[in-house]
């Protein structure tokens, strides 16, 4: 088919595709979906937010205000809006925390830049004003903040990780914070290195959380050393100084690759067959006992056969079904997977401090645990105690934002006033930079700053308190000197969010403010660059899908 000069476009693409271009057709229509999935998540915000009822295309249901999750579980389609999920995901992963702020501060740069197009702005002035505001910000501005506030300066001390990570518990569990943070910081100083030379440091990974329905929040507790969420296998239930083996495969008689027949020609070969397969995999449940294992862990199945020959020996034997669970096993004992039935040598044998079984919730868990300051203690498990499996969901989000905070923390232990001190701040500076700048730029700089005030705004709707109200207390109070005054919806007014004048320490880390900020006017100025809209086929034509209720 040749090409027809007076189709435009469409007749140059193939039949089904859509484009859309210019400010009314591309920028306007990707600034609505984006301003769409930030309001969704901004009533989230904050420690009154408001959780949100996800059913995903599976049918299972969330109950979550973590924005994080919110976003992964919308099947998002608009590709301007999955920019913005892009950006808060990478957030999650970079720093555990924020990911609201992310969404947010990108909606409101891009709701903010309606105005400007309606002022007679172009995009190309709205992208430069926000380009300059934005290193004006995080160069210039955002640093001198960090020096409000004393920064954690010992990621060993206890009492500095539960400083900083209790305000992001608050942010997610309010009320909950003073039992979490604590068991969050414990968690984690049981798997930092021994070593006194250079900063702590830690895996997230190695802090796990094994959530056990019934009971409440304050009969939490923590485990240095690994919890299989089912019970022993044998009559034995408890060992101490244990050896332990782990074999990556079942503990039964091997089976031939290939078909076989056997021929019986009496009821001797019968007993004879059996009583040599008896014979090898006792030598076999032998020879592990005989080279001083106590504790035996299949990732497969164990034969009735070779349970019984356990039990003669006096071991232990448990079952753990997922390889993943297999390989945290191995990580807090010290032990290698096998994939070989056969006694380990010394190299390939864990170590554990006690091992036994309890009843937890009317559960039976099998504890390995380990003691403070033992070399193969390189795992903690927080066991989780909640009414309803979503709030144990919910805790266990909060405290992987917890765990990440005190790992970015034992980075970088900056720390900036939280309760929208920082933002309130920014935004009058920001503003009085546009008074210095001169042409469209200013206009652009000045939307900025406006909607730098996302944060405290949103912060006090979320509290219920009246926002002008709000906003304007917190102005004046900037004005007046009080660079750390935040929103306090407990008092329903102004507080010192840095704890200078009392006791409030709302406080958030400074790389993952940065961070935050920076992947929010990335997001913005990549969104508001694009000016035409190409579709290869039909879409359905929304903005955002999903199941949200």
């Amino acid at each position: 088919m040749a090409y027809n000069q007076a189709a435009g476009i469409g007749g140059m693409l193939k039949k089904g595709h859509r484009a859309m271009e210019g400010l009314e057709g591309a920028t306007l229509r990707n600034v609505e979906a984006c301003h769409e999935i930030s309001t969704i998540t901004r009533t989230s915000l904050g420690p009154n937010g408001m959780n949100k009822l996800v059913v995903n295309h599976l049918g299972k249901i969330i109950v979550t205000s973590d924005c994080a999750t919110i976003v992964k579980s919308l099947e998002i389609e608009h590709p301007a809006a999955r920019m913005l999920q892009l950006a808060a995901e990478a957030q999650d992963f970079e720093c555990g925390d924020g990911t609201n702020l992310v969404v947010s501060f990108a909606g409101e740069l891009l709701a903010q830049s309606v105005d400007l197009f309606r002022m007679g702005l172009h995009p190309s002035d709205v992208v430069s004003g926000y380009s300059k505001a934005g290193d004006k910000l995080l160069d210039d501005f955002l640093p001198p903040m960090a020096q409000l506030v004393r920064p954690m300066t010992d990621g060993r001390a206890k009492e500095e990780l539960v400083r900083v990570v209790k305000p992001v518990l608050a942010a997610k569990h309010l009320g909950s914070e003073d039992i979490l943070a604590p068991l969050v910081a414990e968690a984690c100083l049981g798997t930092m290195s021994s070593s006194t030379v250079g900063p702590a440091s830690f895996s997230v990974e190695s802090v796990r959380v094994a959530k056990i329905l019934g009971g409440g929040i304050s009969q939490s507790h923590v485990i240095h050393g690994f919890v299989a969420l089912r019970g022993l296998e044998t009559t034995k239930t408890s060992a101490t100084d244990a050896k332990v083996v782990v074999f990556g495969c079942g503990i039964e008689a091997s089976a031939t690759e290939a078909k076989g027949t056997v021929l019986m020609k009496n009821a001797d070969d019968l007993k004879n067959y059996n009583r040599s397969e008896e014979k090898k995999m006792e030598e076999v449940i032998k020879s592990i006992a005989d080279s001083g294992v106590n504790v035996c862990v299949s990732g497969g199945t164990v034969s009735e056969m070779a349970l019984h020959f356990i039990e003669r020996y006096g071991m232990l034997c448990l079952k753990i079904g997922s390889k993943w669970e297999l390989r945290r096993l191995c990580v807090a004992t010290g032990a290698t997977a096998l994939v070989r039935l056969g006694a380990p040598t010394p190299d390939e044998m864990g170590h554990c401090d006690s091992v036994y079984q309890r009843e937890v919730g009317g559960r039976p868990v099998t504890i390995f645990s380990q003691s403070e300051g033992s070399k193969t203690s390189k795992l903690s498990t927080i066991v989780l105690r909640a009414s309803t499996s979503s709030v144990l969901a919910d805790l266990e989000r909060a405290i992987d934002d917890g765990v990440h905070a005190a790992k970015t923390a034992c980075k970088d232990g900056k720390l900036v006033p939280g309760a929208g001190a920082t933002e309130m701040e920014m935004a009058l500076k920001i503003r009085a930079f546009a008074d210095t700048c001169p042409g469209l730029d200013q206009y652009a700089i000045r939307a900025f700053g406006k909607a730098l005030e996302v944060v405290p705004r949103t912060l006090a709707e979320n509290a219920g308190l009246d926002q002008g109200v709000v906003l304007a207390a917190l102005g004046a109070a900037h004005a007046g000197g009080k660079l750390s005054a935040g929103v306090d919806i407990d008092a329903m007014g102004v507080t010192d969010a840095s704890g200078v004048i009392d006791q409030t320490n709302v406080l958030d880390l400074y790389s993952t403010k940065v961070s935050a900020l920076k992947l929010a006017i990335d997001a913005a100025l990549t969104i508001l660059r694009v000016d035409q809209i190409i579709m290869s086929k039909q879409s359905g034509g929304g903005s955002v899908g999903g199941g949200m209720v």
